[in-house]
């Protein structure tokens, strides 16, 4: 049996003042620009002004090299500004995939002129990212996809569709999970790619997907037919596979997995903190206890990325616990309405609260499904 651990890391002065400083500059900048915090913001607040903003500020791109326009700094001075962006409901939706994923993928396996061209725009907060891996028929198993990459004269002609594309109608670029080969069942991970589509290029069609709070961040995203040059293909031939593999790992891992409705707590334990029963106090402290739990795992996470570590199944752990958590959380404010009668509630901590109920479906689907997590996890313990 195979086990895994987190290491505790202590978070030093450095990490201190940098979230001060984090703090300070979203007061200012909320109250100046009259930005309201949201819950669940890094998947339906877009707000690319602020984007550029975090940009000029040199908080995007943190970890990148300084020659492709980055600042070379940690995953864990990355992290601390993460976590209070998060914490805040700063509007954060419009970079968050190319600074949290993409940009790392270009770096990792792009070519030199890709590397020149994007990872800039990605740190001023220009440039923003869709993810292609989902399709209509595959759900969790991205081995099953059939979006399929031939190979041409010029390039390659990509033909299939995405789905669940967050943010695709805002984005410039996404990364696209192909087949470039059929589909071996013996084999069923090889002869497959990515590249690096712009979707603005003929052929590429956007359609937005309506959740049910009406809005429209998700997508279903088309190629028809597109025409991509050699240089589109992103890495290897045929090693999309491995390459996915630690893309998941920076999607799944990150604090947004349970921080995504901190500001529902947050509110609520402001709003009453003078007013909940013992019973009520307990349950809270409950909540907090894992979150702070969920924290430092995340945080250790952050650390073995800097590392150069291969935190795969800590992410999936992490990624799990993190979509138990914000369902626990969701249901004990609920059950805080039996204290505390719902028309005593502000009216903005009401749609804090409504908002967050109509999200908790898509907190365990979006990153993979809590059926894959705890396959990954049981066959690393050698369950299964």
């Amino acid at each position: 049996m195979t086990y895994f651990n987190f290491p505790h890391i202590e978070e030093d002065d450095n990490l201190k003042n940098l979230r001060n400083d984090v703090k300070s500059f979203l007061k200012t900048t909320f109250n100046s620009n009259n930005i309201k915090p949201q819950a669940d913001a890094w998947m339906y607040s877009a707000n690319p002004e602020f984007s550029k903003k975090l940009g000029e500020k040199g908080w995007l791109g943190m970890s990148f090299p300084k020659k492709y326009g980055g600042r070379e700094k940690t995953m864990l001075e990355r992290y601390v500004i993460t976590e209070e962006l998060l914490v805040a409901g700063a509007p954060v939706a419009a970079h968050w995939i190319a600074d949290r994923q993409s940009g790392s993928q270009i770096i990792r396996y792009g070519t030199e002129e890709q590397k020149k061209e994007i990872i800039p725009k990605i740190s001023s907060g220009e440039c923003f990212f869709a993810i292609g891996m989902s399709e209509p028929d595959s759900g969790s198993d991205l081995a099953s996809v059939k979006t399929f990459a031939k190979k041409t004269a010029d390039g390659w002609e990509l033909t299939g569709r995405k789905i669940w594309s967050t943010g695709a109608h805002l984005s410039h670029y996404m990364i696209v999970l192909a087949r470039t080969e059929k589909l071996d069942e013996k084999n069923r991970h090889s002869g497959l790619s990515q590249f690096l589509v712009n979707l603005k290029l003929p052929g590429v069609e956007i359609n937005p997907i309506e959740d049910m709070t009406h809005q429209k961040h998700f997508n279903e995203t088309v190629f028809n037919n597109v025409k991509l040059n050699k240089d589109a293909l992103l890495g290897e031939e045929g090693m999309g596979w491995q390459q996915v593999v630690g893309e998941l790992a920076l999607e799944r891992s990150g604090p947004e997995r349970f921080l995504s409705h901190y500001i529902l707590l947050d509110n609520f334990i402001s709003e009453f903190r003078y007013k909940m029963s013992e019973m009520g106090i307990t349950s809270l402290g409950k909540i907090i206890s894992e979150l702070q739990t969920l924290r430092m795992m995340s945080f250790s996470i952050a650390w073995m990325i800097q590392e150069k570590k291969s935190p795969d199944v800590q992410a999936a752990f992490v990624k799990e616990a993190g979509n138990v958590f914000e369902k626990k959380l969701i249901e004990t404010i609920r059950e805080m309405s039996n204290l505390i009668p719902f028309e005593e509630w502000s009216s903005s901590l009401k749609s804090l609260f409504q908002d967050a109920t109509l999200r908790i479906p898509a907190n365990s689907l979006r990153g993979g499904t809590s059926e894959i997590m705890r396959g990954i996890i049981s066959k690393q313990l050698g369950l299964r």
